[in-house]
């Protein structure tokens, strides 16, 4: 297991890596490709599904194919599996006061191969990669009732780990055209962190004094993600 601490600038060259595909439209050197978006619902498994319940998030993915049916994915996501609010005053004595947000997000990227099986408005694809997962515990202060930018923020606890996803799912056609048609993506995937430290709802007090007691933790933190979503062929 690759694992890093309080390295958050790590993340921008994998997002580098990675982005070629996910904002060209995968139409370079004339290869046909495809780009889609959709919403996850992830369930942990063993040990995190101990302490966690489960998330919701967001992820983006493209890729590249030679006109068959092996494409190279690259895959872009977070998952949220927790926040807490609370009212805090921001100035002494309390004339202002504001929400301290504190969330528990996974970052994941990837890359590896899909294979895609079947042909018309129905098909299936089976795929796997190799990325990171980078989990991180954020606190911000924003004006009452969440109004406003957040103009504070801190990160309490992160860990970055080496990352295998391994799953498969169904397009379904629901519109575009033959050359360009628009697919409902519902798929799953197993996402294999390895082990890493990781902060959950109630980990982190704050004492009387204004000091700040931070436990975190360190387990297996894999998961199932269930998707669904919209994938766009795109190219010649």
């Amino acid at each position: 297991m690759l694992r890093f601490r309080r390295i958050p600038h790590l993340i921008l060259p994998l997002v580098c890596a990675v982005s070629p595909l996910m904002l060209t439209g995968q139409q370079s050197a004339g290869l046909p490709g495809y780009a889609g978006g959709d919403l996850i619902l992830a369930a942990p498994v063993g040990p995190f599904a101990e302490v966690v319940g489960g998330g919701v998030g967001l992820g983006f993915h493209a890729g590249v194919s030679a006109r068959g049916p092996l494409s190279l994915r690259a895959d872009l996501g977070f998952i949220n599996y927790g926040n807490e609010t609370i009212a805090i005053c921001v100035t002494q004595p309390c004339r202002v006061t504001g929400d301290l947000t504190t969330s528990n997000n996974i970052l994941f990227m990837g890359i590896g191969p899909e294979l895609t099986v079947g042909s018309g408005g129905f098909q299936g694809y089976l795929n796997g990669s190799l990325g990171f997962a980078y989990f991180a515990t954020t606190s911000s202060v924003s004006g009452s009732g969440n109004q406003g930018e957040p103009f504070a923020s801190s990160t309490n606890q992160d860990d970055l780990t080496l990352a295998f996803l391994g799953g498969g799912g169904l397009l379904i056609k629901v519109g575009g055209s033959p050359t360009s048609p628009v697919l409902l993506d519902i798929g799953a995937r197993y996402h294999h962190n390895g082990e890493a430290e990781y902060l959950r709802k109630g980990d982190i007090q704050d004492r009387p004094d204004g000091s700040v007691v931070i436990r975190p933790r360190r387990s297996e933190t894999n998961l199932w993600s269930f998707r669904i979503g919209v994938r766009v062929s795109l190219g010649p």
